[in-house]
């Protein structure tokens, strides 16, 4: 349970960062919104391996 609150935390702060980097740029297909979104992506992956698991 404890994993899982820690992860909910980053999910949080990794949001918050990709709304930064997409008011920032003027597309979303600029290299850093990918990139960052990819990596929220993975994240959330790891954080339902966990809910599933």
């Amino acid at each position: 349970m404890e994993e899982i609150k820690e992860i909910e935390k980053i999910i949080y702060k990794m949001r918050q960062s990709l709304y930064e980097i997409i008011n920032n740029e003027k597309s979303l297909l600029d290299i850093e919104v990918i990139a960052a979104s990819q990596k929220l992506d993975d994240i959330i992956n790891q954080y339902n391996e966990l809910l599933d698991g």
